[in-house]
Order: C-alpha cells, then structure tokens, then sequence
C-alpha cells in the first residue's frame, strides 16, 4: 500500500534537498542585490520587506516546481532555477529603475511598494513557471 510512497523517498528528498538550499541562494542572493537588507528590515518589523521579500521567494519557487512536475529531473529543476533567479532579480532591477523611489520606500516600511513588488515578482513567477515545457 505505501510502496509506491517509500519508494519514492529517496527522490523526494533529493528534489526538496535541492530546492531548498536554491531557496535559502536566492533568497540571499536578492538581499545583496537591493541597496537595503530585506533580511535585516525584516528583522527590525519592516512589513514592507518581507512582503517584497516573500513574494520575489513565491515567484521564484513557482517555476522551480513546475519544473519538477515535468521533467522529473533534478538537472532540469536546477537549469530553470537559475533561469527563473535570473528573471527575477531582473524584475527587480526593472522595477527599481522605473520607480526610483523604490530604494527609499522599502526601507521606510511603505506597505504598497512592497506589494507592488511582490505582484511583480509572483506574476513574472507565474508566467515563467507557464513557460515551462
């Protein structure tokens, strides 16, 4: 009844193995690219932060498990999280050059930036998980 399951295990463990640490590297990886700590500000209580910070994480997992579900190859899973880190710090980066203020209103804790970057980052994660064939 369970065999399938505990058969399954060892693959299981490797892809969520996997996708965590490329979690843990993006997720680092963004805070040293935005001119502020998101890990710090989130730290101190900045909503703001984390709400941007959370979203560019959900954008960028959405592709990485797309990816799983359809190639059911650790190798593929890594080659589209390199992909979708790459579109997403570019969202970041696109952002940021089209609302200047963006530096000054994260830190500050304004709420509707981060959720405009969060939609961003959630979106352009949809669209790239899509894109995956």
């Amino acid at each position: 009844m369970f065999d399938p399951v505990i058969n399954s295990l060892p693959a299981f463990a490797s892809f969520f193995a996997t996708a965590v640490v490329l979690l843990l590297a993006f997720a680092l990886l963004y805070d040293l690219i935005t001119p502020y700590s998101e890990l710090t500000l989130i730290r101190e209580g900045n909503t703001a932060a984390a709400i941007t910070l959370g979203g560019a994480v959900i954008g960028f997992a959405l592709p990485i498990a797309v990816s799983v579900a359809v190639s059911h190859n650790l190798y593929a899973m890594i080659g589209w999280a390199v992909i979708a880190g790459a579109v997403q710090l570019l969202v970041y980066v696109a952002a940021r050059l089209a609302l200047p203020r963006l530096n000054e209103s994260i830190p500050q804790g304004k709420i509707a930036s981060g959720v405009f970057l969060a939609s961003l980052s959630v979106g352009v994660g949809i669209l790239n998980a899509g894109c995956i064939i």
